[in-house]
């Protein structure tokens, strides 16, 4: 493991606390565990709009997709995915923010990346088989470790401790070829105190998609010691992704004008990627190595210690080496006469023009893979105090991101003066961030509780060299982020409860941010939330009303660059309102259902484009990818202990992938229905049980998008002296009915 010893250094020189649920009588095991999450968790009666998951929901649909499939159902969630079925790349927004403003957390470790603000779940394949529990957190949220939250929070537990040994062997296969594999095992405590735990997996897919194949493999592994006031963890996993490359979408623009079917009804799996041309533009074949090869190996060592009845903490540290390349097939043909980008000429790669048979030569074909290798280290320091009123915890967190960013040309079609692995282009990047917390819920009487909570954010980021297009990119910033957030949280009774929260948030902006625009701003969101939750025993109901003020936001242009990456711009002021209902109702001893419905509306307050070579004022406008109707349902049937039915439904309104309201950049509506059953079998025998599982995903064939992308550029050569914007579309079509099947033996 490289810099490992800066690891160990920073264990000894670090002191670092976390929350934790105190008792007055010993702490379970479960109990110390949870303490990984305390900090960036609430508790269900908290002023923060929230929902809860564990690993028993996750089992039932755990047959190879990510991770944010399997969270569809949430409120306000909308998901995609690359390849169509939910294997390889996918995304997850949540009341219309992109991913990149959405917080994710493992065991209290911020797991964005530290430059792109993004989360790649594909780095982690399988990662699903690991959680034991998240919070999805709407809206600012709770002050949590790594970027803010600016749509939403994800704060993920891994596998708690288990008492006992057990082992564990998991298969799915389904449609497009998908296959997963894995094993687990616990020995359970041994001598009461210590447990080593353990997952391998495997997932393999076709994809939808053509040629969108995904070749995935991850590792899990956790050394535990605990007593009854200590719990000491050290865990180490990551995955090794190797995916065809499928974020270019379904152009239409573009297709057409290699001459292929432009219709994205009778060719919904076309798949640009790779496409090979002839000088003369005839197609010739696909590349057959277009892919992504990335590996993340994550370190965490947690130490929690309750200390007497009223104090207790934790101690996280935390180190991530990534490293990998896209590689890419650049055709002089494509390059040249449809994308009018400079790519394939000598001159973007440095190099001199050459003479060929007495012919000058300036541009070629030829195949480079652009790499990332990159270094975080993070240190988590957290303190809980708590007695019968008072429940304060206080915290920080520092990181350290160093990442290297270059491009190498592997194969040329002219050999040049240049040799195999030359850089056609070198960066460096560093980003500091520390933040430090306090917060805390006072219960002035059983009825009435306030939170507070304060937080102070430091962040630098600099980078030096230059970037893929070759050019000198150079950002030295600095930022001081202030996040106060206040509520209360009033029952009514022991079945209602009714609370009311304001936070304020600031975030900077991402390495491709400042691409597309040096002067790029960071972005502040004032969020107020207003809630109603009812709870019995066969009814449970929450009423969220939700106002987010934003300043700068930075929301997503609709465009991409040339990695897929959604490209986001300063919005000025902007905001979303919203209603979020969601309920749980038995109505029969075995049957319930579990509907949630958000309705909203997400404006920016006043937009400009420029619109036939005139700046012009569109006013209020649709925030891009923003529906304002999305709904889900669950109609469960539990006929035994053992058998569950379950039908799953979702709909997502229609939305604009832009910010102009143009009709080109309107993604329709759709409805899919999902069905699934779980049959698990108790035995005496060789197994203690077996669990099969079976999904059938868009029950009813619908054909439907859920992601795209929208641009425009300026024609000024067909009329002379007249400038004409052109709209483009993309699209990214998901899989029609397809299914996975699955079989878990517990043993």
């Amino acid at each position: 493991m490289k810099n490992i010893f800066v690891s160990l250094a920073l264990l000894v020189l670090t002191v670092n606390t976390s929350a934790q649920e105190v008792v007055q009588d010993s702490i379970s095991t479960k109990t110390l565990d949870e303490v990984l999450v305390k900090s960036v968790r609430v508790s269900a009666d908290s002023p923060i709009t929230h929902s809860n998951v564990d690993k028993e929901e996750l089992e039932k649909r755990n047959l190879g997709q990510d991770l944010p499939i399997l969270l569809n159902y949430l409120p306000s969630v909308v998901t995609t995915s690359d390849a169509g079925a939910g294997v390889g790349y996918t995304g997850i927004r949540v009341r219309g923010v992109s991913a990149q403003s959405t917080n994710i957390t493992i065991n209290g470790i911020p797991y964005n990346d530290a430059e792109s603000l993004g989360t790649f779940w594909v780095d982690l394949p399988d990662f699903s088989s690991s959680v034991e529990s998240l919070q999805l957190q709407r809206g600012v949220g709770t002050s949590t470790n790594g970027s803010g939250a600016f749509g939403a929070s994800v704060n993920i537990l891994t596998d708690a401790v288990s008492d006992e040994a057990s082992g564990e062997i998991s298969n799915a296969f389904g449609s497009y070829n998908t296959r997963k594999h894995n094993i687990k095992y616990s020995t359970g405590l041994l001598n009461n105190h210590f447990e080593i735990a353990g997952r391998l997996s495997q997932i393999n897919s076709d994809g939808y998609i053509d040629r969108a194949e995904s070749d995935l493999k991850s590792y899990f592994l956790q050394g535990t010691y605990v007593d009854d006031n200590t719990l000491i963890k050290a865990l180490a996993f990551g995955g090794h992704e190797v995916t065809y490359q499928a974020w270019y979408g379904f152009d239409p623009a573009t297709i057409e004008a290699i001459g292929e079917n432009p219709n994205i009804d009778d060719n919904r799996t076309f798949n640009l990627g790779g496409i090979k041309f002839d000088e003369a533009g005839n197609f010739e074949e696909f590349y057959d190595n277009q892919v992504d090869n990335y590996k993340q190996d994550h370190y965490q060592l947690h130490w929690n210690e309750r200390w007497d009845g009223n104090w207790s903490t934790n101690v996280g540290l935390n180190y991530t080496y990534g490293r990998g390349f896209f590689e890419e097939y650049v055709d002089d043909y494509l390059y040249s006469n449809v994308y009018f980008e400079q790519d394939a000429q000598f001159s973007f790669l440095g190099i001199d023009p050459i003479t060929v048979n007495g012919q000058n030569i300036s541009s070629q074909d030829y195949v480079r893979r652009r790499w990332l290798d990159n270094d975080f280290y993070v240190a988590n320091a957290n303190v809980n105090y708590k007695d019968s009123k008072l429940n304060l915890t206080t915290g920080l967190s520092y990181s350290t991101y160093d990442g290297d960013h270059f491009g190498e040309v592997i194969w040329a079609q002219y050999a040049s003066d240049s040799e195999i692995r030359d850089r056609y282009y070198d960066g460096n990047s560093n980003k500091y961030d520390f933040s430090v917390f306090a917060k805390a819920t006072y219960r002035l009487n059983d009825k009435l509780s306030l939170y507070g909570d304060l937080q102070m954010r430091n962040v630098f980021y600099d980078t030096s060299g230059t970037n893929s297009d070759g050019v000198l990119f150079e950002i030295d910033e600095d930022y001081s982020f202030f996040n106060p957030k206040a509520g209360l949280s009033y029952n009514l009774d022991d079945k209602n409860n009714l609370y009311f929260s304001y936070a304020r948030a600031n975030r900077e902006a991402s390495r491709s941010d400042f691409e597309g625009n040096p002067d790029i701003k960071p972005e502040q969101l004032n969020d107020f939330e207003l809630g109603w939750r009812h709870t019995n025993s066969k009814f449970r109901f929450n009423a969220n009303a939700y106002y987010m003020s934003y300043n700068e936001q930075l929301v997503l242009t609709g465009a991409l660059d040339d990695t897929g990456t959604p490209i986001r711009d300063n919005a000025g002021e902007s905001f979303r309102l919203g209603l979020e209902l969601e309920a749980a109702v038995q109505l029969t001893e075995k049957f319930s259902i579990q509907p949630n419905i958000t309705v909203s509306s997400n404006k920016n307050k006043e937009a400009f484009a420029s619109i036939d070579g005139e700046l012009v004022n569109l006013g209020k406008t649709n925030i891009s990818f923003s529906p304002e109707l999305v709904a889900a349902n669950a109609v469960i049937f539990q006929p035994t202990k053992n058998i569950q039915l379950s039908f799953l439904s979702k709909y997502v309104g229609e939305q604009f992938m832009g910010n102009t309201d143009s009709k080109r950049s309107k993604l329709d509506e759709y409805f899919v229905n999902d069905f699934n059953v779980t049959y698990e079998i108790k035995t005496n025998k060789i197994f203690k049980s077996i669990l099969l599982s079976g999904l059938v995903n868009n029950v009813f064939g619908e054909e439907y998008v859920s992601n795209g992308y929208y641009y425009t550029y300026d024609d000024t050569w067909t009329v002379p002296g007249e400038t004409t914007t052109i709209e483009g579309t993309g699209y990214y079509p998901q899989a029609t009915t397809n299914f996975l099947l699955g079989a878990t033996f517990k043993f």
